[in-house]
Formats: C-alpha cells, sequence, structure tokens
C-alpha cells in the first residue's frame, strides 16, 4: 500500500506542536537568519592532544552527537597548533586559527572508524553510546570543516546515515521543543534558549575552539513564523515514488498558465519526498487509519464500511461528521488477531482538506444535508449524499473543473500538488483542466507587506478609499505572472483611466438631457453615419471579439488593457473630434448619428466591463439605459456579453486602417510643433507629407479636413521625396565601431560621417553597405550607425518609417492674429468653467486689450461669440485715464506679449 507508518526525523514546530512536511517548508518556508555556530574539537580517544574539528549552526543538537563523518575522497590536513593536532578539510584550511602548522596530508578514507569522545559523554542518555568517525559522501567543503557532526535524532540525513551505518540514535525533545529526562542540566529547559549555555559549558570544558555569529537559510513553520527543530518522531506517510510518475501524468492532462507552470509542477513532483500527512493536533480531518496492539493497522475507506466494519461506539457517532471526539468512539476488528482496534489519534495534514475539495464540495448543501427530527433547526450528516456514493450522479457533471486559480510560487508543493494526488489515486486524472497561477501581491515598492513593518493596507480600508471595483480592475489588468505592487498611487494611475470614461459618459448625459434626446426607438443603422462613426463602431467591433476571444483565453490582462485603449481614442479622438456636432443648435440626422454612436459605444463598454466592474458599471446603466428604455434589462447583469458584428468588422477595417494613417500623421505633426516649441493653438500654413506606400497619400488627402483642424494648418501639400524637407546624416555608433575596427575606428567614423543621402537609404533598406576605404573593403551595419533627419531651414520636421511630415514654421501677421482669438477663447472658456457655468449658458464678455490684441479680436469677433456662447463682446479703455470697468470677478492674461483683461457675465 501507499499508507505506511513512519519513523524519522522531521521538521517540528515547537509551538504548534506538529511535524511539517516537505511541501509545507520546500523554497518559501526558508528565510535568512543568524545563528550562533560553534567549532568544537572533539578528542580523539588513544591519541593524546589530537582532535577532530566539527562545526554546527545548532549547538543544542550536539547533546545527542553520535558519530562524525567525514568524505572518503578529500584530502584531510594534520596540523598543530599551540600543541594541539587538529584534523580538518584541505579545503577548509582557512577556519585554523593563525600560526598552526601543516604536518601531513591524508585522505578522508584513512579517519574512517576512529573512535573520540563525544561532547556531552556526562549525560545520562549518552550513556553507552559509542563514537566513531564513519565515511560519507554528502560531506561537503562548502562551509565547516569538512569533518560533519551527525546527530541521527536531530536530522533526516543524519538519521538515514545511522541506519546503513548502524549508529545510535538519541532524541533530546518533547512535542514542545522541550529537553526530555536524561539530559542532566538541560532536562526541562525549552531548546530555543539553550545556545548560549551551551556553548559556556564546551568552553567550560575545554572543547570549544572558537564561536561566531552566522546567517543562513533555515526553515520556519509557515503558520506562526517560528523557528523549526528537527525531532524524530512516528508519523503517517503516503508513499510517492508509486504515485509520483500517475501524478506527472495527471498534470500534463491540463493546460498550465503560464506555460512554464507545468515545468515546475513537474520539477517538484520529480524531487518530493514522501508526503507526511498525520499531525499531533485535536482539530483537523480524523485520519481513518485504525491500529491493533498486534501490530496491524487498516484504513477505513468509507462512511459504509465504517458502519459495517465498527462493533462499538457506532451509536455514539452516528449522525455526527467524522471528526474528534465522536468518531473515536468507534473501535472495528483486528482482521489479523481479531482484537479491538482504535483510531489513531492523529489528525490529517490541513492539505489532505484541501487536497479533497473536488470531492467534498461539490454536492448542493440541501442534498449533503437532511433535517434532524430530534433537534429542530439543527441538520444532521447524510453520507449517502457525498462522493463516492454519487461519484456517478450529480459530481459528474462538475468534475473536472473547468478552470482553478491560485498563486505561485508556493501553490506548486501545496494545493495543486494536494488536489493533484487526490484526484489521480481517486480517478485517475486530473482535478481540473485549466490553472492559472499568479504572482503575489506587494506594497508599492515591491517589499512585502506586514502590520509589523507599517505598509499593510487593509482590505476595508483600501475598498473605502478607492472602491473596490478599482482593485478589480488593477488585479485583473496585472500580468499574472509578476508581481502586483499596490497602494494608492498606483490606484490614483488606474482611476485616472478609468475616470476617462465616466467623463465620457457625462458628456453624452450632459448634451443628451440638453438636447432632450434619447436612443430609444431609433436605429443606429438607419443613421446617416459619418466617417468617424463607421470608424469608431468598427473599433468597438473588433475590440468586442478580441476582449471575448482573450476572455475566453483567460488573459483578463490584455481584455482589460485593450478596453483601456478603446476608452482613449473614444475620448481623445472620436468625442474631441465630435464635440462640435454636439454642440450645434440644430437638431439633424449628423447630430443624431453621433449621438447614437456614442450610445452605442458606451452601454456595449458597460456590458463588457460588467463582470470585472459589476458596481460602477451597474451604477451608469440605469441612468444611461434604464432611466430611458424601462423595457430594457432590469440590470446590466442581466444583458448578453457582447458579441462582434462581422459584417461591420470587415466592411470597416479598410477604414481603420486609413484612421490609423491619419492619427499617425496627426501624431508626427504635434510632435514637431512640440520640438519647435509651438502651442497647438497658433495656426501654421503648411503641412507636408511625404510617404513611400503609394496609397497613403490618397488617404492624407482623403481625410486631410481631419488633418488640418487636429494640427491647425491651412494647407496639405504633397512632398516625393523626404530629400526636400529634411537633410539625412550619419553618424558611426563608436560602442560598436571601436571594438570592431580598433585602430582602423577613425577612418571608419569618418566614412559614415559622409555618407551621402543615397548611401544611407541602402543602410537603411539592406540592413548593410560596402564600403571601400583605404584600408580595404568593410560591410558597414544598419545597427552600427546612427541617421540624424536634419530639417531644412524654416521646417520642424518629425518622421516614423518611411511617414515623414514637416510644418512650415513662417507665422505671418494674419496666422499670429488668428492664434491671438484662439488663446483668448482658451482664456475665456477657462472663466467660464470656474465660474460654475453651464455648457448652455450664454454670456457677456467685457475686455479690455492692448492694441494688436484687440484688432485680432474684431477681427475675428463673430468666430469668438461663437466659440464661447457670448451674446456680445464689450470693450472698454484699460488704459490710464480711460473709460468703462471690466465688471466683477475680471481675470488678467497676457497673450503673444499683449495684456487683456476681461470678464464674464452670465445672460
Amino acid at each position: 500500500g501507499w499508507i505506511y507508518k513512519g519513523r524519522d526525523v522531521m521538521p517540528w514546530c515547537a509551538r504548534c506542536g506538529i511535524a511539517l512536511s516537505d511541501m509545507e517548508i520546500a523554497t518559501e518556508g526558508y528565510r535568512e537568519m543568524t545563528h550562533k555556530s560553534v567549532y568544537i574539537q572533539l578528542p580523539i580517544v588513544g591519541r593524546e592532544k589530537e582532535y577532530l574539528l566539527v562545526w554546527t549552526t545548532t549547538p543544542w543538537t550536539l547533546t545527542s552527537n553520535t558519530a562524525v563523518a567525514v568524505h572518503p575522497e578529500f584530502t584531510y590536513l594534520k596540523a598543530r597548533q599551540e600543541g594541539n593536532i587538529y584534523y580538518v578539510a584541505k579545503g577548509r584550511q582557512e577556519i585554523l586559527k593563525k600560526g598552526h602548522e601543516v604536518l601531513a596530508e591524508l585522505p578522508g578514507r584513512e579517519l574512517a572508524g576512529l573512535s573520540y569522545q563525544g561532547p556531552f559523554d556526562e549525560l545520562p542518555a549518552q550513556k553507552g553510546v559509542a563514537h566513531r568517525t564513519v565515511a560519507w559522501s554528502e560531506v561537503t567543503e562548502a562551509d565547516g570543516t569538512g569533518m560533519v557532526h551527525i546527530a541521527p535524532g536531530c536530522g533526516r540525513e543524519d538519521f538515514a546515515l545511522s541506519k546503513s551505518e548502524n549508529l545510535a540514535v538519541v532524541a533530546p525533545l518533547d512535542e514542545a521543543g522541550i529537553y526530555v529526562d536524561g539530559f542532566g542540566w538541560l532536562t526541562g529547559r525549552d531548546v530555543s534558549g539553550v545556545a548560549d549555555d551551551v556553548i559556556a559549558d564546551l568552553k567550560k570544558r575545554g572543547l570549544l575552539y572558537y564561536s561566531h555569529k552566522h546567517t543562513h537559510r533555515y526553515p520556519e513553520c509557515w503558520r506562526c513564523r517560528s523557528e523549526l527543530v528537527f525531532r524524530l518522531v512516528d508519523e503517517w506517510f503516503i508513499g510517492m515514488d508509486g504515485l509520483r510518475p500517475l501524478i506527472m501524468e495527471s498534470a500534463r492532462q491540463a493546460r498550465w498558465i503560464p506555460e512554464w507552470g507545468l515545468d515546475r509542477e513537474l520539477d517538484w513532483l520529480r524531487n518530493m519526498g514522501d508526503w507526511c500527512i498525520s499531525k499531533k493536533r485535536y482539530w483537523g480531518l480524523a485520519l481513518p487509519i485504525f491500529e491493533c496492539p498486534c501490530g496491524a493497522f487498516d484504513v477505513v475507506g468509507s462512511h459504509q464500511d465504517l458502519k459495517g466494519r465498527a462493533i462499538k461506539g457506532w451509536d455514539k457517532f452516528e449522525g455526527h461528521t467524522p471528526h474528534r471526539p465522536w468518531v473515536d468512539e468507534i473501535k472495528i476488528g483486528c482482521p489479523k488477531c481479531g482484537r479491538e482496534m482504535s483510531r489513531v489519534q492523529d489528525v490529517g495534514n490541513p492539505w489532505l482538506d484541501a487536497g479533497i475539495v473536488m470531492f467534498s464540495t461539490v454536492m448542493p448543501p440541501e442534498k449533503c444535508f437532511t433535517p434532524d427530527k430530534e433537534k429542530s433547526g439543527r441538520y444532521r450528516y447524510d453520507p449517502s449524499q457525498v462522493y463516492p456514493a454519487t461519484r456517478e450522479g450529480y459530481w459528474k457533471e462538475w468534475f473536472p473543473a473547468d478552470f482553478i486559480t491560485e498563486c505561485f510560487p508556493g501553490q506548486f508543493r501545496n494545493w495543486f500538488y494536494a488536489i493533484l494526488t487526490m484526484s489521480t489515486v481517486l480517478e485517475g486524472q486530473s482535478p481540473f483542466q485549466c490553472l492559472l497561477g499568479h504572482a503575489l501581491v506587494k506594497d508599492e515598492r515591491g517589499d512585502d507587506m506586514h502590520k509589523s513593518k507599517g505598509n499593510s493596507i487593509p482590505f476595508d480600508e483600501a475598498a473605502e478609499k478607492i472602491g473596490a471595483d478599482l482593485m478589480r480592475w488593477m488585479f485583473c489588468r496585472q500580468n499574472p505572472v509578476q508581481n502586483l505592487h499596490f497602494g494608492y498611487h498606483v490606484a490614483a494611475e488606474f482611476k485616472r483611466k478609468l475616470l476617462t470614461l465616466h467623463n465620457v459618459y457625462s458628456f453624452y448625459v450632459t448634451y443628451a438631457r440638453l438636447d432632450g434626446f434619447t436612443p430609444t426607438g431609433k436605429d443606429l443603422g438607419g443613421s446617416s453615419l459619418s466617417p468617424l462613426d463607421r470608424w469608431i463602431l468598427s473599433e468597438l467591433n473588433i475590440l468586442a471579439g478580441a476582449v471575448r476571444e482573450r476572455l475566453d483565453d483567460y488573459d483578463a490582462m490584455s481584455a482589460c488593457r485593450g478596453i483601456e485603449s478603446f476608452i482613449e481614442d473614444l475620448s481623445t479622438w472620436y468625442v474631441r473630434r465630435s464635440r462640435r456636432r454636439f454642440w450645434k443648435s440644430e437638431s439633424d440626422s449628423d447630430k443624431e448619428a453621433a449621438y447614437l454612436t456614442l450610445y452605442a459605444c458606451l452601454e456595449t463598454l458597460l456590458r463588457m466591463m460588467a463582470p470585472i466592474m459589476p458596481f460602477w458599471t451597474e451604477s451608469m446603466y440605469q441612468n444611461l439605459v434604464r432611466a430611458v428604455d424601462p423595457k430594457a434589462p432590469e440590470s446590466v447583469h442581466l444583458c448578453g456579453y457582447p458579441e462582434p458584428e462581422p459584417d461591420r468588422v470587415t466592411g470597416d477595417r479598410a477604414l481603420s486602417e486609413e484612421m490609423a494613417l491619419v492619427r499617425k500623421v496627426v501624431s508626427l505633426g504635434h510632435a514637431a510643433r512640440k520640438e519647435a516649441k509651438i502651442k497647438v493653438r497658433q495656426p501654421l500654413a503648411m503641412l507636408s507629407y511625404c510617404g513611400e506606400k503609394g496609397g497613403d497619400w490618397a488617404v492624407v488627402e482623403k481625410h486631410k479636413d481631419i488633418i488640418k483642424d487636429e494640427v491647425n494648418v491651412k494647407e496639405i501639400a504633397k512632398t516625393e521625396n523626404p530629400k526636400d524637407l529634411v537633410e539625412y546624416k550619419a553618424k558611426g555608433i563608436f560602442s560598436k565601431i571601436g571594438p570592431k575596427y580598433a585602430a582602423r575606428g577613425k577612418i571608419v567614423q569618418d566614412y559614415i560621417s559622409n555618407l551621402n543621402t543615397d548611401q544611407i537609404k541602402t543602410l537603411q533598406d539592406q540592413g548593410q553597405l560596402e564600403a571601400h576605404m583605404e584600408f580595404g573593403p568593410a560591410v558597414i551595419l544598419k545597427e552600427e550607425v546612427e541617421v540624424l533627419a536634419i530639417p531644412l531651414p524654416g521646417l520642424a520636421v518629425k518622421q516614423e518609417g518611411t511617414d515623414v511630415v514637416a510644418l512650415d514654421l513662417r507665422i505671418t501677421p494674419e496666422l499670429e492674429a488668428e492664434g491671438m482669438a484662439r488663446e483668448l477663447v482658451h482664456v475665456i472658456q477657462n472663466l467660464r468653467k470656474s465660474s460654475g457655468l453651464e455648457v448652455s449658458d450664454r454670456i457677456t464678455v467685457r475686455y479690455g486689450a492692448d492694441i494688436d490684441l484687440g484688432r485680432a479680436m474684431d477681427k475675428h469677433r463673430e468666430w469668438i461669440m461663437s466659440e464661447v456662447l457670448a451674446a456680445s463682446l464689450e470693450p472698454f479703455d484699460f488704459a490710464q485715464g480711460g473709460t468703462g470697468t471690466p465688471g466683477a470677478g475680471a481675470v488678467e492674461a497676457e497673450i503673444n506679449g499683449n495684456r487683456t483683461v476681461l470678464s464674464i457675465e452670465k445672460n
């Protein structure tokens, strides 16, 4: 069988009083700790003043020493120091004190079989123990002395060695970490507080060579973070050698996200030891193992099996769940000798509970329990309704699970391992079809969160401060294989992105209310859709397909980032380009198309985001949809999830590609303005475009009105050759040229600096250029050269790939005047906003301005009044001795060196 009772040295938590299995302490169960380590000198029997030097970081284990191990193939030194002779591995000579003299070198095998005096021979527990050196190939020279202190009662490897070498085993501790009888002055003392006294005792008896503090990785309890000790105990194990290949095959049946998760799990399965499944506690899963005084044991497989084999105590147990104390009332007959068998006192490792989740929790509660007529309001456990009794019924419909998720890295050796093991044993297959592992939540700096460090954020506080929906979005948007650095500053950035959607929603609601617009009964397909409408609807449909595909593939991160990108496009391109369609007073088909398009985008986005942000989307849905359409589903969560419309996506994909080029040209235009330090509100005369693709100019010309408006230029012109816009210069990258050409590097640098435009183009197109220099032929690579595009005089130029955009920087008086008018509109709009006016409020503007600005205002008076909803512009003379006053709340501004004072008043 796979289950056996083993006597072994186990990692032990004295505080919890339990053994820990490998899966509970591997890797993450260790942390950096500093302990007092000791080098001690053990007298060799029959050799006066000759000593073995051994080292340990756990002085408490010296009380249980029974052997010293040497490596048979290592070279050891025989060294004299202050009249004593010491034996130490040659690779560890550095630990000897200064002033020693090496007398000889000898192989480790010659040191095996020596008798020595133990460090605590005077203790009753050591009585009759023969101490000797043994050969062991596991000895290393990485630290210590190359001679290993062996205490079989305090170390797992030591205990294994004791079996092959027939060494005595001395076990010092009870379950609370207290020294047991037989250890003299240490009996009754807690192991955690004896190190200093043990060292002092060794020094007093002349056995201490020296001691020092040593920092190393040491295991701790994952529950209470107490340091572990190693204790000889009787525990129950599942032998994994026979199961190992079967579990590995089950693991391979499932999909692992990320894919390397499977490799990590298989690596754990290859290297883990037998599973310790017992805990010496009261609460927990009662192990169904029964022992007989004759030494036999048996495992009860089910509730029915237990009932059939019970010879005593069933009446006290019936109606209870199989936990202590009720299950301990039952006795069964021993199949070997016929005597009573009692259940072992141990309970199960909690990961056994976690490992059977797919077997213990699938049935609905009303089928797992039946009313207890004897106790009103109580329920009784009904074993006929749980696995395996229901194996072929309701349970089978839910097994294996479609999807599970937990955090890396600890669950490879905990939950993933436990459920794979249990499912392999019971069903011979993986318990899940897909597993997604995710990393951890850290603080904003990437540190672990702890109350003691003051950097932890309670969930309730975070939910109150930033909202649970925003937290959900942060978690779903995060790359699951990377730690999430959680904090309020990080959350503020996510909030900013999502508030963009709320601002678009508010924009729609504001203008829809002003116009009394409702989408009910109106057909988007029958509207006069503009190219911009068709573009955003195409992007929306592409997004719907991509998000559905990503979520079906358990890729919430890509889905969320796609939604964020669309929201940015909706706000910064569609809404901004469509504002005037909502502002205009007349209600025509173009305005209705804009409303219907924006409504479709918002309504679809709410349905799309609802599973991740249930409350935020529900709030907007109720106001956006239900408030105007009582026949709509009562909740956004009762709506269908968005599906793409293939016809719309296919038909408008070309438009999406066109708009991508238009936005690229606009972006390059804005970048050129920024480099030239000219604001977008200042009109320029000309944008020149040069692109290699034949159809690109046709696209630019088709959408030139959008580009002109966005970049704020009067005209757009086609340029056939980029040489008409920029002069290309090449510069060698010294960090690559120098190592390649050494002393000839300067010659190559000079050659590259003199490349003409055609040579530079050849280099960029072909990736290399054959050159003929004074020292002979050479091949210059593209990655060795930096190409500089230097604008021709009077131009600002930006290039991306083969697309080149240039702006004419010459500003005429007419262009300057228009720019000042635009700046003035910006000032008045900000004043409207700070005054708390509604978007529909009309105003009177009173102003005084310097001469040039006043002339610009006169020239563009009608346009300014239209932009700011002004019924009139009323000038006053603010020069000294002038007439008129600016009115209350006046502001002063400077535009292109011209001073203005102005105020607004609601009509």
